[in-house]
């Protein structure tokens, strides 16, 4: 049996006991992840989602965090401008080792969601009273991306984020915007 999934932009065709270079997920080394946006499952009975196929996932550990292979720009500007520009890049990539292919229940695994920033959708913080650009940035650093995390914080979970003094009044809007 083999699935093909779509993550970072690109899709792979894989079976149990591939080992996958995609794009960065926001996992450790050893770590289970669940990739659910699966195209379409081959075998017997193939089955092609619209666009994609309801309760059907991949499972895989992720072997490595790596660096891709090196790319060099070079531009260069002809006759009268004399000017060169050398620009390098590596890509970072996650080493992945398929381990199995669900066909249904993905849903109920408890398996993290394979994702290149997280499983939690961000929110635009900047909509709260008195918090700007540098202050969501520090309210995202600490781990707080959306109004619902902001809304369910109590007294003592604000006394203890240290890398910025979180307003009553912020969690009072957050509520409302939840």
């Amino acid at each position: 049996m083999f699935a093909v999934l779509k993550t970072g932009g690109k899709q792979y065709k894989v079976q149990a006991g591939d080992i996958l270079r995609v794009e960065k997920l926001a996992a450790d080394a050893g770590e289970t992840v669940q990739f659910n946006d699966i195209l379409m499952l081959g075998g017997d009975a193939p089955v092609v989602g619209a666009p994609l196929v309801d309760g059907a996932a991949v499972q895989a550990e992720v072997v490595d965090q790596i660096k891709g292979e090196k790319v060099i720009k070079f531009v260069k500007r002809r006759r009268k401008h004399s000017s060169k520009r050398t620009v390098g890049h590596r890509q970072k990539l996650t080493l992945i080792k398929v381990t199995d292919i669900l066909t249904s229940g993905a849903a109920d695994t408890g398996v993290k969601v394979a994702t290149g920033k997280g499983d939690i959708k961000s929110d635009d913080l900047t909509q709260l009273t008195g918090v700007g650009p540098a202050a969501a940035e520090k309210l995202n650093a600490a781990g707080l991306r959306s109004f619902a995390q902001i809304a369910a914080l109590s007294e003592d979970d604000i006394a203890a984020i240290d890398a910025i003094k979180v307003k009553p009044e912020w969690v009072e809007q957050a509520k409302e915007l939840a």
